[in-house]
């Protein structure tokens, strides 16, 4: 139900979305999209969040893609995100227009880094390019709420 929340809330503002209902899916899918954001529930089936996450960053193809994590997370899990290089935590219930706010922002330092990297520029505003198919995030997460919080 999260899921297809953000799924709209973020097709509205124009962004492709690509949902998986796990980790172990969205390192599948991240590695056929590249997307330009992933964003991640802590508590998921098989592969949680953060452990999606570390493969992320530990991948020389997946690294630099911005990371999201979207959870009812407490301030323990939010320290264990920041020493795998999460970009951005949004605490559940989070209000549409944070998510929003939260993915163009990681959507633009992306495209920033990538165009430092690269010496070029990317033209048209993030939405423009979103309409265009030129924005893809992959959203992964569970649908309930966590019984127990990792390693408990």
């Amino acid at each position: 139900m999260i899921r297809q929340l953000i799924r709209v809330n973020l097709e509205l503002e124009g962004f492709e979305v690509v949902t998986a209902a796990d980790g172990a899916e969205c390192l599948d899918v991240v590695h056929h999209v590249r997307p330009d954001v992933v964003t991640l529930d802590v508590m998921m089936p098989r592969l949680n969040g953060l452990h999606t996450a570390a493969r992320l960053r530990s991948d020389p193809r997946t690294w630099d893609i911005p990371i999201a994590i979207v959870s009812a997370c407490v301030q323990g899990d939010m320290d264990n995100g920041e020493s795998v290089a999460v970009d951005a935590f949004l605490a559940k219930p989070f209000e549409p227009t944070e998510l929003v706010r939260t993915v163009g922002m990681l959507v633009r330092e992306g495209r920033q880094r990538e165009r430092g990297s690269r010496g070029g520029a990317v033209e048209g505003s993030g939405a423009e390019r979103a309409a265009s198919g030129g924005i893809g995030l992959v959203e992964a997460g569970g649908d309930s709420e966590p019984a127990a919080r990792p390693g408990a």
